[in-house]
């Protein structure tokens, strides 16, 4: 285990994206988002955001979480919820958001840009500085891979 793997059960930062990306869209199928099955179309793709916070901010990176619950469905986004440090390390939280397309993405981000709530919570966010850095990967779901019940019985 190296340094960089400290607090997180030895876990690759590449292995927890990957669960963290595999889970977020189980919990999107959960929630009602459609996957690609029988060349039907559905969500194609699902926004994780990485986000360094302030460990000493963790209530203000909550009320910033929690304004995104109203915003983003109302601006066209799916979302799979925003996740807060738990356990290990402390400066780490998560933000889901799934779409149909990138131009649903696209389309999205310019909802954003002309909502007063929206632009209320970047300026809260700007102006606290609990966001230290923040990072966005695009993954897709690879069909037959979620939604799959245990096959351990008992």
């Amino acid at each position: 285990m190296t340094s960089a793997d400290a607090g997180t059960g030895g876990f690759s930062r590449r292995d927890l994206m990957k669960g963290l990306a595999a889970t977020g869209a189980a919990l999107a199928l959960g929630a009602g988002v459609r996957t690609r099955s029988a060349g039907r179309p559905g969500m194609t793709i699902t926004c994780v955001i990485r986000y360094q916070i302030d460990p000493f901010q963790r209530d203000a990176f909550k009320e910033y979480a929690a304004a995104w619950g109203r915003i983003i469905p109302r601006c066209g986004g799916h979302l799979v919820g925003y996740f807060l440090p738990y356990e290990g390390t402390n400066d780490i939280g998560w933000g889901l958001i799934a779409f149909d397309s990138l131009a649903s993405y696209e389309a999205y981000k310019g909802r954003l840009r002309t909502d007063p709530e929206a632009r209320a919570n970047f300026a809260m966010a700007q102006s606290k500085r609990f966001i230290l850095r923040e990072e966005r990967n695009f993954v897709e779901v690879v069909d037959g891979t979620f939604g799959l019940p245990s096959t351990l019985k008992g």
